[in-house]
């Protein structure tokens, strides 16, 4: 672990700030909602305040959160999903492994080659590795980019067996429901950058587990978010 978070010139205490931005990157809640439920605790602080914290420490957060470890065993889902800005149709193009675990987004104007490619080019830089296999809809750009990027690797193409990928753009549209849409492309990616860092993090993995066992991931993810943000555990 780096340095801790700086809190300087803040007039409160860091539990209660990583306490707001916790909210409102785990939860689908609006700014005017996270500065409600603070309110309920007796803490007065303005939905701009709130916004200002997520800003400026959301992704020092989210670079101190634990990322798992690339593997080529590892079954890349990819899928994109179409976002309305200002009047303006953009692509939020997203990679996540076989456990539901999201690998990159990217926000980008095109739905083509260009664009897989650029997705595909990000992945094996970040990851280290070319996956076991790749697995997408039948858009015929994930094939051509995968011809250019990474030859040797198995592509299959089936809707059936991509919903990994389409369910995970659930949460999110969530979200841009509950924010009322975003604003612009820039900030569209530096969210999402930080909002599946914290999914990431909290969101077990897609296998059968107890109640038990379930607990036991809350309370180990809960020590390791207040690790991240310099907060007693």
């Amino acid at each position: 672990m780096t340095h801790p978070v700086s809190y300087k010139r803040h007039r409160f205490p860091p539990e209660i700030i990583a306490h707001a931005v916790w909210l409102y990157f785990r939860f689908p809640l609006s700014l005017r909602l996270v500065e409600e439920m603070l309110l309920e605790r007796g803490i007065v602080v303005s939905y701009e305040t709130v916004r200002r914290w997520a800003l400026k420490f959301g992704p020092e957060y989210a670079r101190r959160l634990r990322r798992k470890r690339p593997s080529r065993c590892d079954i890349w889902h990819l899928d994109e999903v179409v976002i309305t800005i200002a009047g303006e149709t953009h692509w939020l193009w997203r990679a996540v492994d076989q456990d539901g675990y999201v690998l990159d987004e990217i926000v980008q104007a095109r739905r083509n080659t260009k664009a897989a490619k650029r997705l595909l080019k990000r992945l094996l830089k970040k990851q280290g590795c070319p996956p076991r296999r790749m697995i997408t809809d039948k858009l015929g750009s994930y094939a051509a980019a995968r011809r250019q990027v990474m030859p040797a690797v198995e592509h299959r193409q089936h809707k059936g067996l991509n919903n990994r990928a389409e369910n995970s753009h659930l949460p999110l549209r969530r979200r841009e429901q509950a924010m009322q849409g975003f604003r612009s492309p820039g900030g569209l990616q530096k969210f999402v950058s930080i909002f599946s860092a914290v999914r990431n993090l909290f969101v077990p993995p897609h296998s059968r587990r107890s109640a038990l066992a379930t607990h036991l991931h809350r309370l180990n993810v809960m020590a390791e978010w207040k690790s991240a943000v310099s907060t007693a555990a």
